[in-house]
């Protein structure tokens, strides 16, 4: 096997030590300066591409987290599956394609009010978190994703949400489709 170089080494070391994910800026810190953090991470990544482990960077930060194939072996035998409402759905949707959205943006885009408690459990959930206020009349608070949410749906950065296309192609707009055409035909009717 090949030897491992120190650099690389202290920035395994690190990552290990780490409590939660931790960016680049972050490493470089601990292991000191004169290492290439970026191109050690990815020897890193590549080095545990395909063991049990595997080191990932999910916006911004990088963690290492159990090889996709072997998270079955983890599992409790029952899972705490959180449940959201499908008010919760629709707005961390609308924030995770929108951010930074406000909550009157939110609620015209979802066309119905938004209770309180919505944005409490996305934000209790670590998914969403406030980024500041508007410079508007009334200085809105505006949310936007975190690093929770991108690790928690494995994705890189945002980038990787799905696209109107990919949502046709596994049918998840099928149903919206068929409910905004019953609509149109309704209202059709209801004018002749």
């Amino acid at each position: 096997m090949k030897e491992l170089s120190d650099q690389l080494r202290a920035i395994e070391a690190t990552l290990f030590a780490a409590a939660e994910p931790i960016s680049e800026a972050e490493i470089a810190l601990h292991v000191g300066g004169g290492v290439d953090v970026r191109s050690t991470l990815a020897e890193l990544a590549g080095h545990y591409a395909g063991r049990g482990i595997n080191l990932v960077e999910r916006g911004g930060r990088w963690h290492f987290q159990t090889a996709p194939d072997l998270r079955h072996l983890l599992r409790r035998e029952r899972e705490d599956a959180r449940r959201l409402s499908r008010a919760a759905v629709e707005t961390l949707a609308i924030i995770a394609y929108h951010e930074p959205v406000s909550r009157a943006e939110i609620e015209a885009i979802r066309g119905v009010q938004i209770s309180r408690g919505t944005l409490d459990v996305l934000m209790e959930a670590g998914w969403v978190r406030p980024a500041g206020r508007r410079e508007v009349p009334g200085r809105p608070l505006t949310y936007v994703t975190t690093a929770g949410f991108l690790a928690h749906f494995g994705l890189a950065s945002r980038r990787d949400l799905p696209g109107l296309e990919d949502l046709k192609l596994a049918g998840l707009l099928d149903p919206i489709e068929a409910a905004l055409e019953r609509l149109e035909l309704e209202s059709d009717r209801q004018e002749h």
